[in-house]
């Protein structure tokens, strides 16, 4: 008799390139509003996989292999984010770069490029759209960097503050799939 064995499970370092997209960033992931409510956060597109262009100057990595990016936005249709996966040569750095010389610093944080998906809530959200920003790590090969905003694409202006729901969209997105990828 011929026992089949659950084949095992990938390696952390090998999931980026053996999970299939789906895996990565999965059609719908859970979360909570400021005041305790749950929303869920729902797919909206995955971008094809892309050079380490894909995150702004200032949140470039070093050691950066890839990027792999997705765009959701959450139950309401309200706010939209993407999530940008930097997988590493090895650990990330402690930090995040610091901005490119001579520019003006930006008062957002630096992050992933917002990727636009056409025909839906993401379709006006791009550079000028992206309001604010997180970032996750740990001792593995991955950053996640999520870039968050509103969907009706209504642009930044200098001193515009991220509402405590999104900062809450951009900080749960980042940790959700950082723990999705390393748990």
């Amino acid at each position: 008799m011929t026992m089949l064995w659950p084949p095992a499970e990938p390696a952390v370092s090998d999931r980026w390139r053996l999970w299939p997209a789906a895996e990565i960033f999965p059609a719908q992931l859970p979360g909570t509003t400021p005041s305790g409510a749950r929303t869920t956060y729902v797919l909206v597109g995955i971008a094809p996989e892309s050079p380490c262009a894909a995150f702004q100057d200032g949140a470039r990595l070093p050691g950066c292999v890839t990027a792999l990016r997705a765009t959701y936005t959450e139950s309401t249709q309200t706010f939209v984010a993407t999530a940008g996966i930097a997988v590493l040569t090895g650990p990330p750095p402690a930090g995040p770069s610091a901005p490119p010389a001579g520019r003006r610093p930006d008062p957002r944080p630096a992050t992933v490029r917002p990727y636009p998906v056409q025909g839906g809530p993401a379709e006006l959200f791009g550079q000028r759209q992206y309001i604010t920003g997180a970032r996750e790590s740990g001792r593995d090969r991955y950053v996640v960097l999520t870039a968050a905003g509103y969907s009706d694409g209504r642009p930044y202006t200098r001193g515009m503050a991220a509402t405590p729901r999104l900062r809450g969209v951009a900080e749960q997105l980042a940790r959700a799939l950082h723990r999705r990828l390393t748990g």
